[in-house]
């Protein structure tokens, strides 16, 4: 039923996460304050108020009800009915002045803003995408390892198809290649073991987004308290403790250099 649905916001859902495992014991008080960097004092009235009222007890108390300082519709429709007669073309912030100066109409060039958008009568302007520039190359060997794999017929028809698991110093040029089966965790974490013992280990690996490299899960409840701001997968989790730093491709062509080159294998 509608009444029984508690609206909180994420900060509050984290709070009564942490309030519960403290209930069920599985926190002591002291590290629920240290988590959720509030006093002792501050949780024992939590778990309290919890424990007497129920989840609801930390949802905020005026949410889903209506503002006590929201603007009547009439002055709305004024609002909107005056930038439509007088004001059409003004910008919100200079339509909101002359509003003020000649109509006696005082409101914030958001609210302004806001009005107009919802009626039609503003768009807001997008701001250009700014050219997307080539990554610079890097000026010592070791500082960067660009990876990739390419599934491909390399072998012309005389066996199945297999995947080039390759990787190129960004500075240097120097290229280590292996052939695999699948482009996959296993065969990822082989190749750069293999690369690492040749050449040695890189400051950071460049990778696109392959849901080897990047995990496409959601964080849980405890990462984000913890402050984990992205999910890893189990490369990226090698890569961190090895203290190797991971960056992804925003494209294709991004992967530059590695990109290029097995291109031109398979041409």
């Amino acid at each position: 039923m509608a009444e029984d649905i508690i609206r909180m916001s994420q900060k509050e859902l984290k709070r009564l996460h942490v309030i519960q495992k403290v209930i069920d014991r599985w926190l002591r008080q002291a590290e629920a304050a240290e988590i959720l960097s509030l006093s002792l004092r501050q949780i024992k009235r939590l778990v309290k108020k919890v424990r007497i009222e129920g989840n609801g007890a930390l949802a905020h108390k005026s949410r889903g009800k209506p503002s006590g300082r929201g603007i009547s519709l009439e002055i709305k429709r004024r609002v909107t009915g005056l930038y439509r007669d007088k004001y059409r073309g003004f910008g919100p912030t200079l339509a909101g002045e002359k509003l003020f100066e000649l109509d006696g109409i005082a409101l914030s060039d958001e609210t302004l803003r806001k009005w107009l958008t919802e009626s039609g009568d503003w768009q807001k302007t997008r701001n250009r995408k700014t050219h997307r520039k080539w990554r610079e190359r890097k000026r010592r060997f070791g500082e960067m390892l660009q990876m990739d794999g390419s599934r491909h017929d390399w072998l012309e028809g005389r066996a199945p198809k297999m995947v080039l698991m390759g990787s190129i110093d960004a500075a240097a040029g120097m290229v280590y290649g292996r052939f695999y089966d699948y482009e996959g965790t296993i065969p990822a974490m082989d190749c750069f073991k293999r690369c690492a013992r040749r050449y040695g280990l890189p400051q950071s690996v460049y990778l696109d987004k392959h849901t080897t490299y990047k995990s496409p899960r959601q964080l849980t409840p405890e990462e984000e308290l913890e402050g984990v701001t992205e999910p890893l997968s189990e490369f990226g989790r090698a890569l961190k403790d090895l203290g190797v730093e991971m960056i992804h491709a925003n494209s294709s062509q991004a992967k530059g250099t590695m990109a290029n080159f097995i291109r031109c294998l398979t041409a």
